[in-house]
């Protein structure tokens, strides 16, 4: 059952991703389940009268991936969300198995090589190293690199803001992107169990943390 009990800090949300195993940030499209619904209202968005702007639960993404406990991602649908390191290795075995190794040559290929040669890159230096400088090149390079995060080869190892001249940070922060091989070692990347296994104890988890979801809604998760 989801939980009832408001989440106040980031330290309780952290221990929530690891009670469910699969919590997508934002709206997952079943009422209740997602970190934003977690959450007290106070860390939700709230827009001031000056025209300024505070987001706890935005800003605590940053910790909760460098704490190390889960991993982060466009895994929901594109959408972005939090996978329990305990939960990781079978997604990872599903999607891996359901979306085909990127072809010898191709876009994909190239943004994966390009990351194990750098270790990590923002999404934007990530762009221009993969040639995708040109006009109305943007959202088509987003596109590949959030299928493969789909298919469970790009995470997000932490959040880089720029600085004003104060030296504070500002904005809503770039993703810092790598392969979750070099994030977190090949052996978490590896599973023991078949992909219909790992889909199966998958569904049935989810299935029982979200018993008023349908079939078609747990499924849609998954894959």
């Amino acid at each position: 059952m989801m939980k009832t009990d408001e989440i106040h800090s980031c330290p309780e949300l952290m221990d929530y991703i690891q009670e469910v195993g699969f919590l997508p940030l934002l709206d997952s499209g079943i009422p209740g389940y997602s970190a934003e619904d977690a959450v007290d209202e106070d860390q939700r968005y709230v827009v001031f009268d000056d025209g300024g702007w505070d987001w706890p639960l935005w800003k605590w993404k940053g910790p909760i991936v460098t704490e190390g406990r889960c991993v982060y991602g466009k895994f929901f649908n594109g959408k972005a969300g939090f996978i329990s390191r305990q939960w990781w290795p079978h997604l990872c075995n599903y999607r891996r198995n359901s979306r085909p190794a990127p072809a010898e040559g191709s876009i994909e290929e190239a943004i994966l090589l390009t990351l194990a040669e750098h270790g990590s890159l923002i999404t934007r230096e990530l762009r221009a190293a993969c040639g995708f400088d040109g006009p109305k090149m943007r959202s088509k390079f987003d596109a590949y690199v959030t299928r493969l995060q789909m298919a469970c080869r790009i995470v997000t190892e932490d959040f880089v803001y720029p600085r004003d001249k104060h030296n504070r940070e500002y904005g809503w922060g770039w993703s810092l992107l790598t392969t979750p091989e070099q994030l977190l070692g090949r052996n978490a990347c590896q599973c023991t169990h078949t992909p219909q296994q790992s889909f199966d104890l998958m569904f049935a988890h989810l299935k029982s943390l979200l018993p008023d979801a349908t079939d078609k809604q747990i499924i849609k998760l998954i894959k």
